[in-house]
């Protein structure tokens, strides 16, 4: 197996629920970490949601690993941010038996 490409920076972004002043809460995304990756177009497909037609792309992102329960390690609650993209992390595991890289599954939605 070769080495990834880890040509691209991203920025790992955890959700952070903050009061809204009026009993309820709104939700945050704090960079809690970059990571350099490779980043694999994977399945496309269209969809509607109340109203609006979306385009789900997913990916598969491959970074350097990070030993569990480390704040550098991504989850599927947090999301990846490329500038004004973002992917929203649906599955991590490792990518190779030696454990030196993560792939994580992640899907962009962009409103068509």
């Amino acid at each position: 197996m070769s080495a990834p490409r880890l040509n691209r920076l991203l920025h790992l972004e955890d959700p952070q629920a903050t009061s809204d002043g009026a009993g309820g809460f709104e939700v945050t995304w704090v960079v809690v970490g970059q990571h350099w990756a490779e980043v694999d177009a994977l399945t496309g497909r269209e969809t509607g949601r109340g109203g609006t037609s979306l385009s789900l792309q997913r990916y598969r992102i491959i970074l350097r690993a990070a030993p569990q329960g480390s704040s550098a390690r991504p989850r599927p609650d947090q999301r990846f941010r490329e500038g004004s993209r973002i992917y929203k992390i649906d599955a991590v595991a490792e990518h190779d038996p030696q454990g030196r890289y993560l792939q994580c599954f992640a899907t962009e939605e962009l409103a068509t």
